[in-house]
């Protein structure tokens, strides 16, 4: 199935300074997050972001903030965004069936929200390039324990390919310095 911008949201999950430093090739994974969400609001494309325990965590990277300037930041005690009181309630209420997900860790609370989404009845698409943990080897786990579950793997690149869904229009124009 394809990703359709009128029927997904875009996730981000604790991009957060204090916890940045410690992921492998976070440079990668931050970058390809700012790009979704520049791209999400390009194409009005609503998007969340969650903050895991503040307080000692910090908040979500500059580049975050400063791309997600559209989106609604929430934060979470939980590692799963789905248990987070509110949280269901606040993603269902966009009435979006597709759950584009990124952010870290991927082996704890990425793994645990899209676990819990797919619960809860969403489809719910891993965008692998903009997802990151602290080691190759779980981030490796979690992609093939969630390819497993259900969820769709895809890559920056393909979630703003299907989000156009076509060239030579004002949209891919738009798009395009996020895609060279």
């Amino acid at each position: 199935m394809l990703i359709s911008r009128t029927d997904s949201l875009l996730l981000i999950v604790d991009l957060q300074e204090k916890l940045a430093p410690a992921i492998h090739d976070n440079e990668a994974v931050a970058a390809n997050a700012v790009r979704l969400l520049e791209a999400a609001r390009l194409l009005a494309v609503p998007a969340c972001v969650s903050e895991q325990y503040v307080k000692g965590l910090g908040p979500s990277l500059p580049a975050i903030c400063s791309a997600g300037s559209a989106a609604q930041f929430f934060e979470k005690v939980h590692f799963s965004c789905a248990a987070e009181p509110g949280v269901l309630e606040l993603l269902q209420a966009h009435e979006k069936r597709q759950i584009i997900l990124c952010g870290t860790e991927t082996h704890v609370c990425v793994l645990q929200s899209a676990l819990g989404l797919l619960a809860a009845g969403f489809q719910v698409f891993l965008v692998e390039d903009a997802a990151g943990s602290r080691t190759p080897e779980n981030r490796r786990a979690a992609i093939e324990r969630l390819r497993a579950a259900g969820v769709s793997i895809v890559t920056t690149e393909m979630v703003l390919f299907e989000w156009l869904h076509r060239a030579a229009n004002e949209d891919f124009r738009r798009l395009l310095p996020l895609i060279k």
